[in-house]
Order: C-alpha cells, then structure tokens, then sequence
C-alpha cells in the first residue's frame, strides 16, 4: 500500500477505536483504522460478548435444572460442551462482521496490521515483520486496549492455568477449577463453570467478593455464590502453584495459615495492563504510569496530535466507556460546540453473573467518607410481583440520595435482569434527577423495574409494597 493522507488514524479497532472511527466519519473526516487482529478487539471477539453467550446457555442450563419450581418436567438434561463454545465463537464471528460492514458504510480504511507512531503525525505499520503502509493524519487516536495481568509464578500456559482467552473455549469441562479474583471477569467465569457443574473455588485478596461494589451488595452475592456451593475465600492470597500432569496444586494463605487445593484449572483474574509496547511511545511526549496512558480530560496526551482512549489510558475499564470516549475525542477535536469531558461517576458498571449485578455512581461507604449526608433506600425483589412470577425473587435494589439536595449519588442492584435496568439510574444521573423526579415517574406493573421506585420511595419513607 502507498503513503496515505487522512485527517484522523485510529490505532486499535475495539469498542473505543471504531466507534472513534464511525463518529469521525459521520462529521465529515477521512479516516483510517490500523488492528492487527481482529475488528471488534478483545470485547467482541474474546470478551464482553462471547462470555455473555456461554453464560446465556449457563442461565438456561440453570432453569432446565429447576423446571418443577414451574409445573415442567424434562428428562437427561446435559450440554454438549464443543456446541456451547462454537455458538459463543460464531456469535463473536458474526458481530466482528458487522463491524467489517460498519466500517465500509462509513467508508473507512480499514489496515490490518501493527501499528506504532513512526515520527510526528505519522503510523506505520507492518505484518508478519514487513512494512506494509505508511499512513499520515494531523490527529491520531491510540485505542490499544489492555491484556490480562500475570501474577508472577502463575503465568498462564493455556493448559493447566487459563487467562479469559482459554477459559472461554474449553477443550473439556473441569471438575474443579480456582479463579484467582472476584471482579467482574473472575466471578463470571466462576458463575458460568459453577452453573454448569464444575467445582468452583475463588480466591480474593481483598476482604470480599466484587470489591467496586457497595459492600451490601457484596455480602448479598456472596450468599447467593456460597448458596449455589461456590467456595468463596477472601483475605486470601495464592502463593505459589505446583503443576501436574492434568492438575494444579494451588497454595493459598489466609489469616496467616496456608492451605493447598488441588483443582483441574486454574483461571487468573487478577486486572489487566495496558498496551504501550511496541506502538511508538519511545521518544514522544506520551506518558505512562502503570501501563496506562496519562490522558487530560479531553483524551489528549502529553504529545501534540496523539489521543488516548479506552482501557489503554485507564479505568473504569469497560467497553462503553472506551466508546462514549472515542466519540468525546472526536467531537472536541472537529470542534462539535457543546461537548462535555467524561463523568466516569456516570457510567454503569454490570457482572453478568448469576444473580446480576450492577451499579451507577457513589456507594455508601463512598458518599458517607466524601462527608455527604445522605439517605438510603433499599428494596428486596421479594416483595416484587414480577420477580416472584418469573421464579427470581433474590434480588435488592439500593440506592442512595444527598440528604440536603436530593441528589441521586448512587445506585446498586443485585439481581434478575439489573443489567438492563441500571441505565434508568444512570440516565437520572445525566440529567441531575432528584428523589422528586423520581418518585413521580410512572413505573409499568408488574415489572421488575418496580423495585428501583421502590427503593428511591424507601430512602424517604415512602415505600408501598415492603
């Protein structure tokens, strides 16, 4: 390919880099997305959505299992293990086309390949160690992305110790396994093999499970993990393994006592480091700090001309923030008036375990240590006609407002379908909704969304059915 001209490149194409890409095209730039492997990065090939399609089979396997509870009855229920995996992988296939497609209708050069910034405005790129095309823009975008972090010792070696990559297309079904952390990857590993019958330890540092979430919401999924016979060990660190021929020998220590568990596979969970090497960094004036790029709130590193966007320059590490990104980096750069820095106390956060979790802005402990006065509302899906009807009546909404303005600070559910829900608070956020708004919506019966009304009616006193 010869030199090319464009007035944005786009170094990565996940969530954030072709998003990026769409918006830049859509106001007008010519532009250009460089990925050396997949469109659609780890979220859509290797994570967000192939985990949400096994553990699909997983919520459904799950029901199948407790058909009596709804008047049904069905005999020698079993999963064939190749077709769980080849639906999840042909789901990823399907979605990386459309964005193939996407990319055309917006007519943007796609250039498979690395890429690295190879002097002012400009990216090169290679395959397979040849260079293959020189591409020139005012304006470049690096959307990377992050791999899986190694605990040194416990490498992964896609046999015996798996990253997501492994754990999510599994030659046989473990009997036993350990997941070493319990953030939103390790615990939905964890929910899907435990569901799906393998024995599940999880091992977490921290002094309990989900550690981002409000610690009530914590302590409610933890019961319903140990009550599905998941072995939950916080406070707990893994020091050392010892591999077998088809087994691992796992030494953690808690509360000063070690212990040894020997399990089939061991997946590692333990947070991700971004992807800085081998793009170009050395000798610009982009700076990192623990494998993240440092970025102003208009995505801008120290390097005129070079953006940084999505798990690359830091947390909350999720593709929706990566693409609201892109699109916040593109519109400030083609000087689209009106546009607004990131609010990461506005973005969702969701763990499609099972039960569901999710959460918007401050948790209790939160609000409470940043010397807001608050009240807190809480409602049990129990007392909810709609869950109780669907079979789900585990669940709890919680949601806490500032006591002088009514502001809604934060919002956490556990639960059926909370996933789905949570974009209601998170919407109440953006728009600066009070308690007073909120009340006064009308909310559809029976729904589970009844229980967010509930719960905001709850912190004032109010609640109708608990």
């Amino acid at each position: 390919m010869a030199d090319q001209q464009f007035d944005l490149i786009v170094l990565g194409g996940g969530p954030g880099g072709y998003v990026a890409a769409i918006r830049a095209a859509q106001l007008g730039m010519k532009t250009a997305v460089v990925e050396r492997e997949n469109l659609g990065g780890i979220c859509l090939n290797w994570g967000c959505i192939p985990t949400k399609a096994l553990l699909r089979t997983s919520e459904i396997y799950h029901t199948l299992h407790n058909l009596k509870a709804y008047g049904l009855a069905a005999d020698n229920i079993r999963f064939d293990l190749a077709a769980v995996v080849a639906r999840s992988r042909a789901v990823a296939k399907q979605l990386s086309g459309g964005v193939g497609h996407l990319m055309r209708k917006h007519k943007i050069t796609v250039v498979m390949g690395n890429g690295k910034l190879a002097g002012k405005h400009t990216v090169a790129v290679e395959a397979e160690g040849k260079p293959t095309a020189t591409l020139k823009a005012p304006h470049i975008i690096l959307a990377t992305g992050a791999r899986a972090r190694a605990l040194p010792g416990i490498e992964a070696d896609g046999k015996l110790i798996w990253t997501y990559r492994e754990a999510m297309v599994p030659p046989a079904m473990p009997k036993s396994l350990l997941v070493i952390g319990s953030g939103a990857i390790g615990i939905e590993f964890a929910s899907f093999y435990r569901t799906m019958g393998a024995e599940v330890t999880v091992v977490e540092v921290m002094d309990r499970v989900l550690p981002v979430e409000d610690a009530e919401i914590s302590a409610f999924a933890r019961k319903s993990f140990e009550k599905q016979g998941m072995k939950i060990l916080t406070g707990a660190a893994v020091k050392g393994v010892k591999k077998g021929a088809d087994s691992v020998t796992v030494t953690v220590e808690q509360a000063g006592k070690a212990q040894e568990i020997t399990v089939d596979r061991v997946i590692s969970a333990v947070g991700i480091v971004g992807n800085v090497e081998n793009i170009g960094l050395e000798g610009t004036g982009v700076k990192v700090d623990r494998t993240h790029v440092v970025i102003d709130e208009w995505c801008r590193t120290g390097e005129p001309g070079v953006y940084a966007i999505g798990d690359l320059a830091g947390a909350p590490w999720l593709a929706h923030k990566a693409m609201h990104e892109g699109v916040i980096c593109v519109e400030k750069i083609a000087g689209v008036p009106g546009v607004h820095p990131m609010n990461t106390g506005n973005i969702p956060g969701c763990t499609y375990c099972y039960p569901q979790v999710a959460s918007v802005g401050m948790t209790e402990a939160a609000a409470k240590a940043a010397g807001r006065e608050i009240r807190v509302g809480k409602f049990p899906f129990i007392g909810n006609g709609k869950a109780i009807a669907l079979g789900e009546p585990e669940g709890l909404v919680k949601t806490i407002f500032d006591a002088k303005t009514g502001e809604l600070l934060g919002a956490h559910m556990i639960g059926a379908e909370v996933t789905e829900m949570i974009q209601g608070y998170a919407i109440g956020r953006t728009l600066e909704t009070t308690e007073a708004e909120l009340m006064h919506t009308v909310f559809p019966h029976p729904t589970i969304s009844e229980a967010m009304h509930e719960a905001v009616l709850d912190a004032y006193g109010r609640a109708l059915h608990f």
